[in-house]
């Protein structure tokens, strides 16, 4: 359940920030999107997820 959470915050972040990026004309918005695109392959590397942290420790969450 946590992994499913995890993707759909990211998930929701990419779609934010690309929205934020075209309605806004911000392209400084576009980081966002590549700082969770970073974290997400860092995760796959190191096996270790921060928002997994945050989920555990903050909403208790241990599924």
């Amino acid at each position: 359940m946590r992994e499913r959470i995890i993707r759909g915050i990211a998930g929701t972040l990419v779609l934010v920030s690309i929205l934020l990026a075209l309605f806004y004309v911000n392209m400084n918005w576009l980081l966002l999107t590549a700082f969770v695109g970073l974290n997400l392959l860092q995760s796959s590397i190191t096996k270790w997820c921060l928002m997994d942290d945050i989920l555990k420790k903050v909403f208790k969450m241990d599924n």
